[in-house]
């Protein structure tokens, strides 16, 4: 589960990996689903995750080891759940792929306080804490996006 089915083993950049592998399963949640479903998927993908973080990084060692990207499936989730909430006809395929850029961009550059947790709290928590801090700036971004764009 810590590499998301192996994504986060393909070479060079797991994280960019393992955000477009958990699309295909957030776009089935989203068309044959609810967001309520999408969120209690999201919880519990961010439980698992802490498990599964502390299991393969003790395997690993280092402080967040690349192959471990389930971080990067909660933090995508969870970028896309107010606009699918808010908008639950909308979100499109151009729509994941915005979600997709701006989790990217708030996850490589961990906006405060992501970078606190990124630097202070160690193990699984510390692993997909800061993604899903990340998460909430770029599900922010993406929702000004929808709202300015008039979807």
């Amino acid at each position: 589960m810590a590499t998301w089915f192996g994504s986060g083993l393909l070479p060079k950049v797991p994280g960019t990996w393992g955000s477009l592998a958990s699309l295909p399963f957030a776009w089935f949640l989203h068309l044959n689903t609810s967001w309520e479903v999408l969120a209690g998927a999201c919880l519990i993908i961010f439980l698992i995750g802490i498990w599964a973080a502390n299991g393969y990084k003790k395997l690993l060692g280092g402080k967040d080891p690349g192959p471990i990207v389930i971080d990067e499936v909660a933090g995508m989730w969870l970028t896309l759940l107010p606009a699918i909430y808010l908008f639950p006809k909308t979100p499109d395929l151009f729509t994941y792929f915005v979600a997709f850029l701006l989790f990217r961009i708030c996850d490589i550059c961990k906006p405060w306080p992501a970078s606190l947790a990124d630097k202070k709290l160690s193990g699984g928590i510390g692993i997909m804490l800061d993604d899903i801090i990340a998460a909430i700036y770029s599900g922010l971004g993406l929702t000004c996006y929808l709202m300015y764009t008039g979807v």
